[in-house]
């Protein structure tokens, strides 16, 4: 079975990632490809990027840094929970990528993206060609929630019918990328 890291993006508090990201690791649990685990970069603690040695070394120091490389290392595939900040990506994923190079190589990723009108896509699109410097296939599938605080009810995420229509394709084209990407890792 592949294994899919469902990764909560944002760490600020107050943050809804993680409702949205349970409603994407649910779907993906029933999706029937996956091995599902729930990442959430807030629970590893991860300082602005503070290892002596370059991540393709794989000669991490820092405890947090060797539980961060083991969580991405695990996994075949992504889903990146995340809004945009400021029109690019939240400043912890890109900090947590930075981190890594091997455990990201040869890996497929999708978004489930979210915000205001943009549904967090601009930060999505600032993602990609980053994600792309260590050998990780972005899908175009995604699912992107517009105006998003019109589907949370007390804190949970409801989501609506174009996202549901649109997590079944995403899930489908990432077991058949991670399927064949496995073969060549």
């Amino acid at each position: 079975m592949l294994r899919l890291g469902v990764v909560t993006a944002s760490t600020r508090p107050g943050r809804i990632g993680p409702s949205i990201a349970a409603w994407v690791a649910e779907e993906a649990r029933a999706h029937g490809k996956f091995e599902v685990s729930e990442v959430d970069i807030a629970d590893f603690d991860l300082p602005v990027y503070d290892e002596p040695k370059h991540p393709r070394m794989q000669d991490y120091q820092n405890a947090h840094t060797q539980k961060w490389a083991a969580a991405i290392d695990a996994a075949d595939a992504f889903v990146f929970v995340t809004p945009e900040y400021n029109y690019g990506p939240t400043p912890a994923l890109l900090n947590a990528f930075t981190y890594l190079a091997k455990e990201w190589g040869r890996k497929v990723c999708a978004f489930a993206s979210y915000g205001g009108v943009s549904g967090g896509i601009r930060g999505v699109q600032a993602i990609k060609p980053i994600f792309a410097t260590a050998n990780m296939m972005c899908l175009a599938q995604q699912v992107t929630i517009p105006f998003v605080f019109g589907q949370l009810e007390e804190g949970s995420f409801t989501p609506s019918d174009p996202n549901k229509e649109a997590v079944g394709p995403m899930l489908d084209e990432l077991a058949a990328w991670a399927g064949a990407l496995k073969s060549i890792r």
